[in-house]
This record gives C-alpha cells, sequence and structure tokens, in this order.
C-alpha cells in the first residue's frame, strides 16, 4: 500500500506544475485520497460488503467531491487533478497512468445490470469536464479534449474533441 501511495504522489507531481513537492501532494490533492480510499472500498465490495463499501464510497465524495463506484476497477498512478464533480461508475475499468482533470464523468448508457461504463486503458488523458458514455474503450495514451462527450471507441494514441468528440489530430 504504501509503495502505492509513493508511487502516485510521484505521478501526481510529475504531472502538475502547480505541486511544489511531494508533501503538498500527499495533504492537498483530495483526487488521489478518493483514488486512494476506492482501493479499500473495492477491496470490501469484492469481498461481498457491497452496501459498507456504498455507504463509504458517500462519505468519500461528501469529503472529496470525486465519486468512484467500489466496483469501478482503478489502475496504478491513476490521477485526478484537482478532482472536483469527477463520477466513475461501476462498470468502469480504468488502467495504468490515467490522468484526468475535474468533472470527468464515466457514465453508463443503459439501466441493465451488464458492462455499462467505459474502459479506459493505459497512459489516457482525459480533459476536463469531458464526459465518456456506455460501454466504450478510450485506446492506450489517447487524449479526451476538454468539455467532449464521447460515445464510441477511441483507437489507441488519437486525439478527440467536440460534442460529438471526433478525432482532431
Amino acid at each position: 500500500m504504501f509503495r502505492r501511495i509513493r508511487e502516485d504522489v510521484q505521478a501526481m507531481a510529475a504531472r502538475d506544475p502547480a505541486a511544489t513537492g511531494r508533501l503538498e501532494v500527499l495533504c492537498c490533492y483530495p483526487g488521489l485520497h478518493a483514488v486512494w480510499a476506492h482501493l479499500l472500498l473495492h477491496r470490501l465490495w469484492t469481498t461481498g460488503f457491497e452496501l459498507t463499501a456504498r455507504l463509504l464510497s458517500n462519505v468519500v465524495r461528501l469529503l472529496t467531491g470525486v465519486e468512484i463506484h467500489p466496483g469501478a476497477t482503478v489502475g496504478k498512478r491513476v490521477t485526478i487533478d484537482h478532482g472536483m464533480g469527477v463520477v466513475i461508475g461501476q462498470t468502469a475499468d480504468i488502467g495504468d497512468d490515467v490522468h484526468m482533470y475535474h468533472g470527468v464523468t464515466l457514465g453508463g448508457d443503459t439501466n441493465e445490470p451488464v458492462k455499462r461504463h467505459p474502459t479506459v486503458e493505459d497512459g489516457v488523458q482525459i480533459g476536463a469536464n469531458a464526459t465518456l458514455l456506455g460501454d466504450i474503450t478510450i485506446g492506450e495514451d489517447a487524449a479526451i479534449g476538454a468539455g467532449s462527450v464521447v460515445t464510441d471507441d477511441v483507437e489507441p494514441g488519437a486525439t478527440v474533441a467536440g460534442i460529438p468528440a471526433e478525432r482532431v489530430d
């Protein structure tokens, strides 16, 4: 767990030019605090304590402004800059080294009990207030522009922006 925290702090410090040091990142970045809490809540969820995990995830949301469903899968060195308003749905899968900004939504597009949230592969960057909906895949090292609405798969390495999101690179 401590290795994970150290890696996350280093990743955030490297990605945020406003960070003045690792101690500041450790203490003052609610997006990281939400991810760390999610690690524990996801373990509760997967071991059968769903209600407890959901209740505690609501406490984390109140404290950090970041809502990560305990059923979601979150990789290593995932950083959420500023954090406020981020919503990550139950069946979302997030790879390693993903960076997202405030207001990002990884949302569902159906009420059916199926995979209904995005899969975000390694190295993706998601701009502020971007909305990704449905069982779509955002390919490795892709970039999603701020304010974009993404409802279709994004190829690895592509940059998309707009409403609806279209390839811009």
